[in-house]
């Protein structure tokens, strides 16, 4: 399974276009629940996101999709998906926290995005549409931490916004250059790992604190 989730991420331009070729309009349908799931539920952080919205830009430039149609369509479903996904954790967040072990809901995810939205107070909501995981888990932990739902709500549209108009139509205009069809799946690692940064500048500073309070433990043990 982890290798077949592999192969669509690396390959996605090719099994999308399977897909529209198959099911022609009914694609628009999968697009959004896709979209929907990886923001809206925190069981399925695995699903492609950046990549997916970067791919089906460059097949709407093929006029294999409807440009505005599949910009509109993912838009809507990250707003939803946030939405669903805050209310969540507003209702069911804190027994989440609560358990030391679930098998649904990864704790350390739920941690790890408490400390991003710490940190970076209401910009998580934007900030975290560009970071894998971190844009699953962060509207839940805003529900968690009962932020407004207004304030929430307009974090959530505007985020939505920048991340769907800078791969949906990054991929419009830059998807079909015949280096970056050749170097598709390449593409999409350093898409992936790009937005993974800010994610693995954070775990090398928590690292590096915790590795500096064990020198000092140890110095003062001694």
């Amino acid at each position: 399974m982890i290798f077949k989730l592999a192969d669509i991420i690396l390959h996605l331009d090719r099994y999308l276009q399977e897909l529209i070729s198959v099911y022609s309009t009914t694609t628009y349908i999968f697009l959004f629940f896709v979209v929907f799931f990886e923001t809206g539920l925190v069981v399925t952080p695995f699903l492609p996101g950046d990549s997916l919205l970067f791919a089906a830009g460059a097949l709407a430039a093929l006029d294999m999709l409807n440009i505005e149609l599949t910009f509109l369509i993912f838009l809507t479903a990250s707003i939803i998906g946030d939405t669903v996904n805050y209310h969540l954790g507003k209702f069911i967040g804190p027994k989440v926290f609560k358990r030391e072990g679930s098998f649904f809901f990864n704790k350390k995810h739920l941690w790890q995005a408490q400390r991003f939205y710490e940190k970076h107070g209401k910009k998580t909501i934007v900030l975290a549409r560009f970071v894998p995981i971190i844009r699953t888990f962060a509207p839940f932990v805003a529900g968690v931490g009962k932020m407004s739902y207004t304030i929430f709500l307009f974090y959530n549209v505007l985020g939505a916004f920048l991340w769907c108009t800078l791969f949906v139509f990054g991929g419009y205009f830059f998807g079909n250059i015949a280096w970056v069809q050749d170097n598709f799946g390449i593409l999409v690692l350093v898409i992936i790992f790009v937005s993974l940064l800010p994610f693995i500048i954070e775990i090398i500073k928590y690292l590096k604190i915790k590795i500096l309070q064990k020198i000092n433990h140890e110095k003062t043990a001694s």
